[in-house]
């Protein structure tokens, strides 16, 4: 087990979470998942699968799709690959309270030696996601006085795959889960049958039309694309918006 694990399993309850005790894998893989945790503080966990663990960095707004914006990005312990299917509620006075559900998954893939660019502190890779795609870049900052993990920067590549500024915001245009369908609070409040997400197509339509009531959003309708997931031809810059997966600002 290496010293991130160790880290990750000193902070938590097994018997009171939820969440994987999990171990190092043996096999090598490109597995990314980011999860949206309403913890004390709403972020967004991004994890990037490396020598049979995740690495983990707390982006505290999230990720931006225009590019030269810089979102805040924590490095955290790492994670075991079981993390990346948990989605659930971790309960209160545990480490990392709150609700968590599976935002963006897919592969990565890092441009030359993910570990020299990890030590060096600038680290460039891409994203094939079902929201995210194209390339972007982790940059490790200093640490100010008093800081005990190593802030990075999370900035998008200018390609295809970048929004302008006046752009939807991808994190309100598509609030929900990849894995279920659901928002936070019915995850929170144990609402909303799981269906199988398949090639950005919902393939269940077990999820009743109240399930996006939460984010605003509108009514789906069966054997239809999901209008949480983009389809694959529309990665233009000025992409209209998602209106099926829209979350209205209170």
């Amino acid at each position: 087990m290496t010293v991130g694990l160790q880290t990750y399993r000193k902070k938590r309850k097994f018997d009171v979470t939820s969440e994987p005790r999990g171990r190092t894998s043996r096999a090598k893989g490109n597995q990314f998942v980011i999860q949206k945790h309403a913890a004390r503080r709403l972020h967004y966990d991004l994890r990037l699968e490396l020598d049979g663990v995740m690495k983990s960095w707390a982006v505290t707004r999230g990720p931006s799709l225009v590019p030269g914006e810089k979102r805040l990005a924590v490095e955290v312990e790492d994670h075991p690959i079981e993390y990346n299917e948990f989605e659930g509620t971790i309960p209160q006075g545990q480490y990392g309270g709150g609700t968590v559900l599976i935002w963006d998954r897919g592969t990565w893939h890092p441009d030359g030696d993910p570990h020299a660019g990890l030590k060096k502190g600038h680290l460039d890779f891409s994203l094939d996601g079902e929201k995210l795609h194209g390339r972007w870049h982790l940059v490790r900052m200093r640490r100010r006085s008093g800081e005990k993990k190593d802030p990075w920067l999370l900035i998008k590549a200018n390609d295809e795959a970048a929004r302008g500024a006046r752009d939807p915001d991808i994190l309100e245009d598509m609030p929900l889960s990849v894995l279920s369908g659901r928002s936070i609070p019915e995850i929170a409040e144990g609402k909303g049958a799981k269906r199988v997400w398949h090639s950005n197509r919902s393939v269940q339509d077990n999820v009743k039309s109240g399930a996006t009531k939460a984010q605003g959003s509108a009514r789906r309708t069966p054997a239809t694309r999901s209008s949480c997931a983009p389809a694959r031809t529309s990665r233009a810059r000025a992409r209209p918006a998602a209106t099926g997966c829209r979350s209205r600002r209170a």
